[in-house]
């Protein structure tokens, strides 16, 4: 297993800039945003349509000493704004391409929500079965319009040699286990999780049950943690919609690695990868308020690379 980073929290700087600064971190493997919301600060679709940006991209990651752990365009293609889905599904759509071209095995993407019927105008989360009319709103989605966009796009990344991995993120249709399984049996084999586990911590769901759970449908896993404070769960429950920037006053808030859970559980954590059968990266990604990039990164850096053995194991003696 390898500990990667995923570069939007370092989009200020130029892509030489960032492969020198994570070489020093002792990191060799990037994930890259293609569009949609993590942007496209050190990797642009354009390359699609040109072999010489194309090449000498791959020879500026090879030359630095990385590999290209997963293609990002985390969006909304199932927005009820037409325009807005057509621009993230088309994005998501590049990405894979662009993906098969650089021989990157992943892209990492949200499921996506659409609104509560065809005259929508913005994405409805569903999140309890009563009133009645939240299930009518839930089945709607599911059969008229999350199927029929991720049978076509679960078929599209398969014939192209590249897998899906769905962050499992509230606000989104997908956002557990049980959901991201659901749209796996709709878009199949190429369609699997982004296990996050800062996304399931809050919602009071083990990530390394979850694990066990998802068995291979583990594509790709960031590393991300969330702290629970229980001096403001009373007040709000985890439901809390206050701004991510009043760490004061929210019931929980993602923390870089380490801050919500520490080594013992990310050693777990990783043990329970391997066992079912994920050896890929784990992909820091930085959104702790409380510190700079250049902190969060540092330090996350350091834990995992403490904790991660970057060969593949051999079959033991008494095997």
């Amino acid at each position: 297993m390898k500990v990667g980073v995923f570069t939007p929290l370092l989009s200020a700087l130029p892509l030489d800039q960032v492969l020198k600064k994570l070489s020093a971190l002792g990191l060799d493997t990037v994930e890259f945003g293609t569009g949609n919301y993590p942007g496209d600060a050190h990797c642009k679709l354009s390359m699609l349509d040109n072999p010489a940006e194309l090449a000498a991209f791959k020879s500026r990651i090879a030359d630095a000493g990385f590999t290209i752990s997963a293609l990002s365009s985390h969006g909304n293609p199932l927005h009820p704004d037409a325009a807005t889905a057509q621009k993230f599904a088309e994005t998501s759509k590049k990405t894979i391409l662009l993906a098969e071209k650089l021989g990157v095995d992943t892209v990492i993407d949200f499921s996506g929500c659409p609104g509560d019927s065809p005259g929508a105008k913005f994405p409805n989360w569903v999140t309890c079965p009563w009133p009645p009319e939240y299930l009518e709103i839930l089945e709607w989605q599911w059969d008229k319009v999350v199927t029929p966009y991720w049978k076509a796009h679960g078929r599209f990344a398969a014939d192209h040699g590249v897998k899906i991995g769905i962050e499992m993120h509230p606000g989104f249709v997908v956002y557990n286990p049980e959901t991201m399984l659901r749209l796996r049996a709709i878009g199949g084999a190429a369609v699997g999780a982004n296990l996050d586990p800062s996304h399931l911590f809050w919602q009071g769901i083990d990530p390394i049950q979850a694990v066990r759970l998802l068995g291979d449908a583990v594509h790709y896993a960031h590393a991300k943690d969330t702290q629970l404070y229980a001096a403001n769960l009373p007040m709000t429950g985890v439901l809390d919609t206050k701004s991510y920037l009043k760490e004061r006053e929210r019931s929980w808030m993602f923390r870089t690695v380490g801050y919500g859970h520490g080594a013992e559980w990310w050693s777990e954590f990783i043990s329970t990868l391997r066992m079912y059968g994920y050896d890929k990266v784990l992909s820091i990604e930085h959104e702790d308020s409380l510190m700079s990039p250049d902190e969060g990164l540092t330090k996350a850096a350091a834990l995992l690379n403490r904790l991660v053995i970057r060969d593949t194991p051999q079959a033991a003696w008494w095997v």
